[in-house]
Order: C-alpha cells, then structure tokens, then sequence
C-alpha cells in the first residue's frame, strides 16, 4: 500500500496519505483540513511552491490577477475543470497581484497562465483563456506525459 505526500493547502504541512484514501476522507493531520477537494483554493506563493516541490498528486495552478479580464472570464471555466478533474489533480489559484515574487520566480510573462506540476517539477503550462474542456485536456494530456 503506497502513501502519497500531498500539501495541505490550508496550513501547508506535508501529509502522507495512504492511495486508497485518497477521496474525500483524507484530511489533513495538522489543521484536519480536507487535503482532496472538488473546488478551487486560493494559495500564497509559500505554500504553491512547498506543494510543487513535495507532492505526488499533480497541481494544476491559474496564475492570475483581479484586474485582468481575460482572468476573471476564465475563473469559472477553471472551477468547472475543478469538478471534473478532482482525484486526479488539485487545481489552484495564486493572485500574481498579492504575490508579485510569482511572476520572477516562475517566468510569468502574460495571464492568466494555467501550468501543471508532479513529481517537484513543472510539466506544462498553457497561456491565455481556456474554455472547461480545453482545461482538462491540457490538465491530463500534461499528468500523463
């Protein structure tokens, strides 16, 4: 029986958590946090990059901003994804705005940029608004490459 390591986006302590628990049960050991979710969570740039480094379950992040448009009509079209993508990727948003230190840190040259990361390093990324299926199509064809 494997344990996958997965953040807990709340408070940020790495959990191992056992495959077959994987759904809706695990929670985290720290804060009891639910570590899986079907919804989008906001994170801060510490906790992105700490999750990115450690996890086994892939993140799928949408650097964004409030002020960008574009941002704001993909927001719902990348919660959607959320749904339909839950047990196989955490989908997450940092506000490039409240941490500007993201656009250095991960080359961020226009958003809103939806990028994939497994196994502590980046996968793919995607530039510009992506309708839901366009999402998790990007998100799964980035997992299994």
């Amino acid at each position: 029986m494997a344990a996958l390591k997965i953040t807990c986006l709340k408070c940020g302590q790495l959990n191992r958590v056992p495959e077959e628990r994987l759904g809706a049960s695990a929670k985290c050991g720290t804060c009891g946090d639910r570590l899986i979710s079907s919804k989008v969570t906001e994170v801060d740039l510490t906790t992105l990059q700490k999750a990115a480094r450690n996890d086994d379950l892939p993140l799928v992040v949408d650097f964004w901003a409030p002020w960008c448009g574009p941002c704001r009509q993909m927001g719902p079209q990348f919660a959607n994804a959320a749904t339909k993508l839950s047990g196989h990727a955490r989908l997450v948003k940092l506000n490039t705005e409240e941490f500007p230190q993201a656009s250095k840190r991960y080359g961020i040259r226009g958003i809103p940029l939806v990028a994939t990361f497994a196994k502590g390093q980046e996968k793919a990324r995607q530039a510009g608004v992506m309708p839901t299926p366009a999402i998790i199509n990007f998100v799964m064809t980035s997992i299994r490459g």
